[in-house]
């Protein structure tokens, strides 16, 4: 399985919006940007056809260290990001 790193998104987006790759990379910036400070709103950002990004509340629970069964230890409650993906995004994938 191979990766796509941002850099292979920007010549992407430059390529088929008929961009400049300085202009792409912008954009994909300010899209990502965007949905960052939206989700540390506690905000839902909803692309249809694509998924939903948002925040889940995590409660605090015990865990265990594999190497070590016999301690114990806290992890406290905190939000997270989380992702769901859209009916497209799922058949595009099947």
């Amino acid at each position: 399985m191979s990766k796509v790193t941002k850099v292979d998104l920007v010549n992407s987006v430059a390529e088929k919006a008929g961009l400049s790759k300085k202009d792409a990379g912008k954009a994909l910036d300010a899209v990502l940007e965007s949905i960052t400070e939206a989700l540390a709103r506690k905000e839902r950002v909803q692309l249809v056809g694509f998924g939903t990004f948002e925040v889940r509340h995590r409660e605090a629970r015990k865990g265990r260290n594999p190497r070590d069964p016999e301690k114990v230890i806290d992890i406290p409650a905190r939000n997270v990001p989380a992702f769901k993906p859209g009916k497209g995004l799922k058949e595009a994938v099947k």
